[in-house]
């Protein structure tokens, strides 16, 4: 390990990570020895791989499906005898290990749930519900856990914590807060996890045996999506594998492992071999959720504040410190759809949520006609296809849009004749309006030295022209008995890339507001494969998409170079990977930068959107993703939230977040970023900035 990577920058339990594993270990039926050698193994893998919490399936010290040998006191016994070898061989260990058992406690018997930490028995926890139906007959050896709350039962000659009020917190890793539930617990309607969630858990484990049927592993992750969903907390689930009785059921050792409804791991199912499923799990990330999410604490206290009905068992934890990487899925394009199998229905619906909106507002308005600027750039070209898809939805001719390319000092040829087609593609009443004689005029009267032959490419130079292209618009508009299509995206309200008023923040609706840079892209790709538009279409919107994004407010250089939007403000890529994580979960920029980090620094890990081009996949190392960071918090958090409080109407699209003052955004204008950008400073690595 290096100097730098031993900094606390690289250790992802700093960061509020969790390393969690479901296990599906050896089993064999009512043989205890060989169960708990199975366990012990998985603990020792583990070890190995840094894991701080991991999941065993129910009843795994006996196997489960035992039926009436549940009743039998030499078995019984033999779990117990096993347990203290399991607590004695694991003492070296720092796997929180969490082992399904059968136990005794007052004349009954319970099927329960043990926490394992370096060799002492944490906490027992019964299970709730009993199933008794079908093929399961669990009534007939156990008694429900549901009452059990402040117990203790005695186990080794020791009295360790008992009942189904119990959570696990390590003292020394905030946010490692764990609840338990086995099997049919989360089936019932108010599953016990639920109820652990409210008072305080971010994880909940279920441990469980449930034999396969077919459908069965689609309910399974139903629930466990859903139950990580609403609860807001990580959700890891062990089920029972191959050596446990086939008598008359079947077992495929499914383990998973979700985050706010998001799958981060899964096992091989009927897997010979004992398995680990592992993931790191992003506490902060729940936690910040549960900020944003009223209702969570609503209910909470509709349930009458169950964290003062639950026992903290409290636990020191000896983890694996330093980089040891991260091994959680990360999306590069978070704005992005990745689901292969809903990849179309994804892209439908994001594209028809601003078709939608657009024909609503096209309704009441009565408008005789739509005005937008076509620069040949990838936004007024997304606006175009979501006006023309409106159009044809509400029975218009397409002619009803009037499209106006404006050239002026820094448009090339390629994206002017990228324009044209396009509008003469889609059909629209097309014209050009040549700004450079007006442009001219303007800097003449203000005394810029432009007009005076010096090559002086300033601010005022450029938002001469991206305001004289807006007034045309709002004059053309009322000209025609119309109104103008806003074509600027989330992505450049987010860094304030937008002149502001009378320039292309403004319109009368800005339909791409709530779609990102990153997105844009992908939907124009999607409307091409899919054929939303004719093959002359098609073949112009290739064009574009291969056109590098710039403003061309300055003429090319010497060298013939365009104007580049990102060498000034950064990659889109990385851009909208920030925005996401900072505005949807309110992450810390350093816990934003280890994400970007593990993200992007090579290029075989992490997820690339479905059929992402070979030549597009970009690296960024720490030095470079931090440079752009703090570009994107001075700009975000620190000037352009005025341009951002007065944006016109404009449709959400992406759960990942918008930046509407009416909707999901408020902020002051006159905030400053020095809170975020010192967050940054302080914890990543000297010289990284």
């Amino acid at each position: 390990m290096t100097d730098t990577a031993a900094h606390p920058f690289f250790d992802m339990h700093s960061h509020g990570f969790v390393r969690v594993a479901t296990a599906t270990p050896r089993v064999r039926t009512a043989d205890v020895a060989y169960n708990a050698e199975g366990i012990l193994e998985q603990a020792r893998k583990a070890e190995e791989a840094g894991v701080d919490l991991l999941l065993y399936p129910e009843l795994c010290l006996s196997s489960y499906a035992i039926d009436d040998l549940h009743l039998q006191s030499a078995l019984l016994d033999a779990v117990e005898r096993h347990l203290t070898e399991i607590c004695e061989a694991s003492q070296a260990l720092s796997p929180v290990l969490v082992i399904g058992a059968p136990l005794r406690h007052n004349g009954r018997i319970y099927n329960c749930a043990l926490a394992i930490a370096r060799g002492e028995i944490l906490g027992v926890v019964p299970k709730s519900y009993l199933p008794n139906y079908r093929e399961f007959y669990e009534k007939r050896w156990f008694a429900h856990g549901r009452n059990i709350q402040g117990m203790q039962l005695e186990l080794g000659g020791k009295p360790v914590p008992f009942g189904t009020d119990i959570l696990f917190e390590a003292a020394n890793l905030s946010g490692f807060i764990f609840g338990i539930e086995i099997c049919e617990d989360f089936w019932a309607p108010q599953p016990p996890g639920t109820l652990a969630a409210m008072a305080g858990a971010t994880i909940i484990l279920n441990l469980s045996a449930s034999n396969i049927t077919i459908g069965k592993s689609d309910e399974r992750h139903l629930l466990c999506r859903a139950s990580s969903n609403r609860s807001l907390c990580a959700y890891a689930y062990s089920a029972s594998g191959h050596g446990e009785s086939t008598t008359d059921l079947a077992w495929d050792g499914q383990g998973m492992i979700y985050e706010l409804g998001d799958l981060l791991a899964e096992s091989v199912r009927f897997d010979l071999e004992p398995e680990l499923s592992v993931a790191d799990i992003d506490t902060r990330r729940v936690l910040n959720d549960r900020m944003r999410m009223q209702t969570f604490n609503d209910a909470a206290e509709a349930a009458g504040r169950p964290e003062d009905r639950y026992r903290r068992i409290r636990f020191e934890h000896e983890y694996h410190a330093g980089d040891i990487g991260l091994i959680r899925p990360i999306r590069r394009f978070p704005f992005v759809p990745n689901r292969r199998e809903k990849l179309d229905e994804d892209c439908y619906e994001a594209f028809n949520i601003q078709v939608d909106a657009l024909m609503r507002r096209i309704e009441a308005t009565r408008s005789k006609c739509l005005v937008i600027g076509i620069s040949g750039g990838l936004d007024s070209t997304h606006a175009l296809l979501v006006a023309a898809k409106a159009m044809d939805r509400l029975g218009r001719p397409r002619s009803d849009i009037r499209g106006y390319t404006m050239p002026g000092f820094g448009t090339s040829e390629g994206t002017k004749s990228n324009a044209w087609k396009l509008m003469e593609a889609i059909h629209v009443t097309a014209e050009e309006i040549d700004i450079k004689p007006t442009a001219t005029m303007m800097l003449e009267n203000i005394g810029h030295a432009f007009a005076d032959g010096h090559p002086v490419y300033d601010t005022t130079f450029e938002n001469v022209q991206a305001g004289l292209r807006t007034d045309y618009l709002f004059r053309l508009a009322g000209q025609h008995g119309g109104w103008v299509v806003g074509t600027g995206d989330l992505s450049e309200l987010a860094l304030g890339w937008c002149t502001y008023g009378v320039g292309d923040q403004m319109s009368h609706y800005a339909v791409n507001a709530g779609v990102p840079k990153t997105l844009i892209q992908y939907l124009i790709r999607w409307t091409t494969t899919t054929s939303q538009f004719d093959e002359g279409v098609d073949s112009v919107l290739q064009a574009i998409l291969d056109t590098e994004i710039s403003p061309e407010l300055v003429p090319a250089g010497e060298d013939g170079k365009i104007q580049s939007t990102e060498s000034i403000i950064g990659p889109y890529e990385l851009n909208d990977f920030f925005l996401h994580h900072i505005i949807r979960f309110g992450q810390s920029p350093s816990h934003v930068a280890f994400l970007a980090w593990h993200a992007w620094k090579d290029l075989e890990t992490g997820l690339w959107p479905i059929d992402f081009p070979q030549e597009m996949r970009n690296r960024y190392d720490l030095p470079t993703i931090a440079k752009w960071l703090e570009n994107f918090l001075k700009r975000f958090f620190g000037f352009s939230q005025f341009k951002r409080s007065a944006i016109p109407n404009g449709p959400k699209v992406s759960a990942g977040g918008a930046l509407s003052p009416r909707g999901d955004w408020r902020a002051p204008s006159d905030a400053v970023a020095d809170v975020w950008l010192g967050e940054l400073k302080r914890n990543l690595p000297a010289n990284t900035l």
